[in-house]
């Protein structure tokens, strides 16, 4: 969550207000680096264009699509654009 975003609910709490929660969805179930890395693939750009892109190794970007794959209910990469 964003500094900002994590300060307003404590702001909210603190009037006994609840704060609102985003319905859970594939796509918010994602961390922001899974999300920006799906989102390049589903581009069609290769894991290692991604790293390069990212500064991070192609590993670890085939570790976040591992990841981010079973969130989305998918199990390959040709699957993205439909989800995204």
């Amino acid at each position: 969550a964003h500094p900002w975003s994590t300060r307003a609910r404590t702001e909210l709490s603190a009037t006994g207000t609840p704060a609102p929660q985003a319905p859970l969805t594939p796509l918010n179930s994602l961390t922001p680096q899974e999300l920006q890395i799906a989102r390049l693939a589903a581009q069609g750009l290769t894991n290692r264009d991604i790293a390069a892109q990212l500064f991070l190794s192609p590993r670890t970007v085939a570790h976040h699509l591992y990841k981010a794959y079973p969130k989305l209910g998918i199990t390959s990469r040709t699957a993205l654009p439909t989800v995204l």
